[in-house]
């Protein structure tokens, strides 16, 4: 399959293959040999039709034996146990959790205990902090000097909470992570040219963000509507939160572009399921053997 890029001046994700199951990763995490992170694809998996192949979401109308399976196939595929993994409650908030061992299983094998959270951190190594999307934007974080991890769910209201920020704040809170030290991405979600809004989400960004911004922000139509880059927006709440520009890793990957290989819910009209955004902290990097399978241009 070809994957349409969004530049070729800006570096690519990875695009890897373990056990018959794509998954998306960034160059600048590989780096780090203390945790595992990616991006789903929708190869993979066992679901079928509007949710083929690999769809992680329970609540979407697939079938719940179909999803079990798929988790299976990931946690095989990437090294982990799918008995370690922690999700998140997505509602669009900016609400970040402290994640630690008792969390463990959280939203796979045991119930969930917590509700409205769409941002997670931890330090416990082992444990998987797992989000979910269909265009929305997932936002990594990595603190090498304290090995501390985190993973944020960043839609168009997220983002104006800047959710971001707040993920950061309590990295730092938590475990003294300086944001000079973090290494962060925004992960593969609808870009500006997909992304049309109205008058009246511009005008929440237009409240929380400079006016220095707006032209890097979002363009009016002739119709009214508005195009909007939320990869730009959440790569400005970076730099004012004081992360370095050279520790920003950009996704350069559209959903809705690419929704055969990607879930997208725009594209999709909403008839789909969801990829998932994973980080996994561990200070003993498994060996895993990986093959490049799909074709990019």
């Amino acid at each position: 399959m070809k994957i349409k890029w969004n530049s070729e001046q800006i570096p690519k994700m990875n695009v890897k293959n373990n056990k018959d199951v794509t998954f998306l990763t960034y160059p600048a995490y590989e780096e780090m040999n203390w945790l595992v992170h990616g991006f789903s694809t929708r190869f993979g998996g066992v679901s079928r039709g509007i949710y083929s192949s690999m769809n992680l979401s329970f609540t979407r109308g697939d079938e719940e034996s179909c999803v079990k399976e798929n988790y299976r196939r990931i946690s095989d595929a990437m090294g982990f146990d799918m008995n370690s993994i922690v999700t998140s409650d997505q509602t669009h908030t900016n609400n970040v959790r402290k994640v630690t061992e008792k969390d463990r299983g959280k939203g796979i094998v045991i119930p969930r205990d917590y509700t409205d959270t769409d941002g997670m951190i931890t330090n416990v190594p082992g444990l998987v902090l797992a989000t979910f999307y269909a265009d929305c934007v997932p936002l990594y974080f990595a603190d090498p000097a304290n090995h501390a991890i985190g993973l944020s769910h960043s839609g168009w209201r997220g983002t104006v909470q800047k959710i971001g920020a707040v993920t950061i704040e309590k990295m730092s809170e938590e475990y003294g992570s300086n944001p000079k030290d973090l290494k962060v991405a925004i992960g593969p979600s609808i870009c500006q040219e997909c992304y049309e809004v109205s008058e009246d989400v511009i005008e929440e960004f237009e409240r929380v963000f400079d006016k220095k911004y707006r032209n890097r922000l979002f363009y009016r139509k002739e119709n009214g509507k508005y195009q909007l880059n939320l990869w730009m927006a959440n790569k400005i709440i970076f730099l004012e939160a004081g992360i370095p520009e050279e520790n920003i890793s950009m996704p350069n990957l559209c959903t809705c572009c690419n929704p055969e290989f990607l879930f997208s819910h725009r594209a999709s009209h909403g008839k789909k399921g969801k990829s998932w955004g994973f980080s996994w902290h561990t200070f003993i990097k498994p060996e895993i053997v990986i093959s490049t399978t799909v074709r990019s241009e």
